[in-house]
């Protein structure tokens, strides 16, 4: 796993390296060597970074040992911007990866109030090692605590060796409490940087945990692809060049984020509030997205089918262009007399709907069965229809009394009464009908009465007292046509109003036998002549 991460850092360092070089490139002026003093400068090499506010300013040219068994670290500034240290400026050695690689990032001055004289510059060297070198005290610079130093101090000897190292405290720092002191005066800063640096890692120890998970995942195709990612590092050398000589636009842009992240910050709020609304609907999307997917995979033939669809529509295009913008002042008109009819629709569409809301379907239907079973009679003869034709003179419209007829004239005297009693109706055509239904049901009432006398005679002479043995009468008492006794006709002598009455001895009589389709001559031809129109 160290060998992974390992990698991985030495990638991000070249990368970052790469990118802070050619930033940086182009900008070179003369050397200015500081020669930096510190207690201890382990793992430091040449040629690692000089940064001032995490931007690489020069590199470490080389190292060396003083009298009194310190550190000299020289570094080479080679950005002019940044070849002024004052005398109050201060390095730090700080880990640039987790395999032990170092760099000094350094200040050129404290903070101090606006207006407050500079200090003076550092003091150059004039004699003996590092001549021409600018001098910076051990007292200025520090080094920050390896985090594995840390942890060794929990492991076996480790742990017995600080219990001895307090044990033996006392004893050691007898009579050197100003050595102590400066020693913690100068421990301070790193011991406060290790502080904020275990505060992070404890803040982020899921993610680092997390990074060692996959830091494999992510090496293996890094290590396969080798080339594209030297490749990649050499693009981002060119990045870093473009973005260097656009540092004064890049400036500018800086300038005005601060004003575009507080205006971006409610867009970003409303975004979130979108993506947890989103969630159902994206797990949805989840679920049916093989369903999705098949339904793709099945478009390619269909899309390849309907190719030459497409082509012809095209074609038809064509020629359906001129016929549609032909048809525009037809479609004018039209759109007019959709506005127009548009309220005669609204009220037809309520009308419709309450219509299928109330079943009107149903009621309508319903309506047409009841009527059809109310008119509709069955004997054993056969299905007949419950209907009364009534032409008397007591069917019209009248003004005036009518003889025969019943009715209330508040105006109407008494004589006019009698004497419209004895004229009869006035309608000449209900008296032509009369007639023509007297001459028509005359001939049927003599036919029944002959075929009633046949039958008599023929069930006396069967002992059968019913009449019944001729089976022309079935037993239901109920008749396919009605019968002479009981319809009010017209007499066949044409008078209005007179009708025919039975013996009271005669039984009822059954049905008579229609007469034959094809019979239009006599008096029932008469009859049909006069209801179609053939009667003058």
């Amino acid at each position: 796993m160290r060998r992974v991460l390992a990698v991985f850092t030495i990638l991000l360092a070249a990368g970052a390296l790469a990118f802070v070089a050619m930033g940086a490139k182009g900008d070179g002026g003369g050397s200015y060597l500081v020669r930096a003093i510190f207690d201890n400068a382990g793992f430091v090499i040449p040629g690692e970074d000089v940064k001032v506010a995490g931007v690489k300013v020069g590199t470490i040219d080389s190292l060396d040992v003083t009298k009194d068994q310190k550190a000299a670290v020289v570094l080479n500034i080679t950005d002019p911007g940044f070849q002024d240290f004052r005398q109050d400026a201060s390095c730090i050695v700080r880990p640039q990866s987790l395999i032990g690689e170092r760099f000094v990032e350094c200040n050129l001055t404290q903070k101090r109030a606006a207006g407050a004289p500079l200090p003076p510059p550092l003091k150059q060297i004039q004699n003996g090692p590092g001549k021409g070198q600018y001098y910076l005290s051990v007292d200025h610079n520090s080094k920050t605590v390896d985090i594995d130093l840390i942890g060794d101090i929990t492991r076996e000897p480790e742990r017995q060796r600080l219990s001895l190292i307090l044990n033996e405290l006392g004893t050691g720092l007898a009579g050197r409490g100003n050595d102590l002191k400066a020693v913690i005066r100068r421990a301070d800063p790193a011991l406060k940087n290790v502080d904020d640096l275990l505060q992070i890692l404890a803040s982020q120890n899921r993610t680092l945990e997390q990074l060692a998970k996959n830091s494999d995942t992510v090496l293996a195709p890094l290590a396969r692809d080798r080339v594209k990612v030297a490749g990649a590092i050499a693009n981002s050398s060119k990045v870093a060049a473009a973005t260097a000589s656009r540092r004064g636009d890049l400036e500018a842009d800086i300038q005005r984020l601060p004003a575009f992240l507080s205006q971006l910050k409610p867009t970003m709020t409303r975004l979130g509030a979108l993506s947890d609304e989103m969630t159902p609907v994206l797990t949805d999307l989840n679920a049916v997205a093989p369903q999705v997917n098949r339904l793709i995979i099945q478009l390619g033939p269909f899309s390849q089918a309907a190719t030459p669809s497409l082509q012809t529509l095209g074609q038809a295009a064509e020629v359906g262009t001129p016929a549609v913008i032909a048809a525009r002042p037809v479609i004018a008109k039209l759109r007019k007399l959709a506005n127009v009819t548009r309220p005669v629709g609204r009220t037809l569409a309520n009308v419709l709907e309450s219509f299928q809301r109330t079943h009107g379907i149903e009621r309508l239907m319903d309506y047409t069965f009841y009527q059809v079973s109310a008119i509709n009679g069955f004997d054993s003869i056969g299905h007949y229809l419950r209907a009364g034709l009534i032409v008397n003179q007591c069917s019209n419209y009248a003004t005036t009394p009518v003889g025969g007829c019943s009715a209330n004239f508040p105006n109407a005297s008494s004589a006019s009464a009698s004497a419209a009693s004895v004229a009869g109706p006035h309608d000449k055509v209900l008296q032509a009908t009369a007639r023509a239904l007297a001459k028509a049901l005359g001939t049927e009432m003599a036919k029944a009465k002959s075929t009633r006398t046949r039958s008599t005679t023929t069930g006396a002479s069967n002992g059968n007292g019913n009449g019944n043995g001729g089976g022309a009468q079935g037993g239901s008492g109920t008749s396919s046509q009605t019968s002479p006794s009981s319809t009010a006709t017209p007499s066949p002598s044409g008078t209005p109003g007179a009708q025919p009455v039975a013996p009271a001895s005669t039984p009822a009589a059954p049905a008579a036998t229609p007469a034959p389709a094809g019979n239009t001559h006599g008096s029932t031809g008469a009859l049909l002549d006069y209801l179609f129109g053939k009667d003058n």
